[in-house]
């Protein structure tokens, strides 16, 4: 069982690393969609991103922009890039699930110490542009963890150190109102068979169970980890389980009715059910998206 004197508060949703092959044209999409979408930034290990902004969490679109400047997975070495590259090889989609973090070093002692990951803390800085055009300077530590159940997701935790520079509300306006980034979501043939992994991970946030399904309640957001059957009828999707997949993730608008004629206009499919609308996964690069009720 892990160790759950040293584990930190519960973490909530930091950001969503989302694999796409064309950047820019996974951009375009989300603008159809109604989102706000960043400028390209360029990673020191070899990918590209950009990025739609919440309050205090973001979706991450992540392309390779140069695979001869990946670096291979070392001992107690996480390879981001080398991560990145083995998931689009399998498809496009969500890849990775990032919680948020006050001190990474600390969370990754935490994480050796209950059992689910035994990597260095990792560094990197980067510049950013503001809307005005100028550049500012972002930088971030991470901390890796790894559920061999999960071997096809990925889970780390970000602390942010210029947070002044990166947050910004100019950023956060979406015309179609999305708020927040909602939920995570898991898809398995055993939600159990993961708790103890993403309890010690998330930091032992309140775990709701329902019939065979798990929501981990996190102070921003939540984890859903569905089995088949729920999946099918909420998301309308009937996915491959094998191994445990990331399905995609949920936002809060205000109305559902304006997203349902933003999407006829945009020509965008979509199932519309009391409490949400659903992109599927093959409408939307491999990642569902679920429009929640604010």
């Amino acid at each position: 069982m892990p160790d759950t004197t040293i584990a930190s508060a519960p973490r909530g949703l930091d950001h969503l690393v989302i694999g796409v092959r064309d950047l820019d044209a996974a951009g375009a999409f989300y603008e159809s969609l109604g989102f706000t979408v960043g400028a390209r930034n360029r990673h020191p290990w070899g990918t590209e991103n950009r990025i739609v902004q919440f309050a205090g969490s973001f979706l991450e679109l992540l392309t390779i922009g140069d695979a001869a400047a990946i670096a291979p997975p070392a001992a107690r070495v996480f390879s981001f890039g080398s991560f990145m590259q083995d998931a689009l090889a399998r498809g496009e989609g969500l890849s990775m699930l990032v919680l948020e973090s006050s001190d990474a070093k600390a969370d990754a002692i935490a994480f050796k110490a209950a059992g689910i990951g035994d990597y260095e803390p990792f560094f990197f800085e980067r510049q950013a542009r503001r809307p005005d055009g100028s550049e500012v300077r972002v930088a971030f530590s991470l901390a890796f963890a790894a559920d061999p159940l999960a071997p096809e997701c990925g889970f780390f935790v970000c602390q942010q150190h210029e947070p002044q520079n990166f947050w910004n509300p100019a950023f956060q306006q979406h015309p179609n109102g999305a708020s927040a980034l909602t939920s995570a979501i898991i898809v398995t043939d055993s939600p159990a068979a993961h708790r103890e992994f993403l309890s010690a991970f998330a930091g032992f946030p309140e775990v709701l169970e329902g019939n065979a399904d798990l929501v981990l309640d996190l102070p921003r957001g939540r984890i859903d980890v569905l089995d088949p059957d729920a999946a099918q009828a909420i998301y309308h999707v009937e996915p491959d389980t094998t191994p445990a997949r990331f399905l995609g993730f949920c936002v809060a608008v205000p109305d559902l009715d304006a997203v349902t004629k933003r999407l006829e206009a945009a020509g965008v499919p979509f199932a519309h059910g009391e409490e949400r609308i659903v992109v599927p996964a093959q409408a939307a690069l491999g990642c569902v998206i679920a429009f929640e009720q604010a």
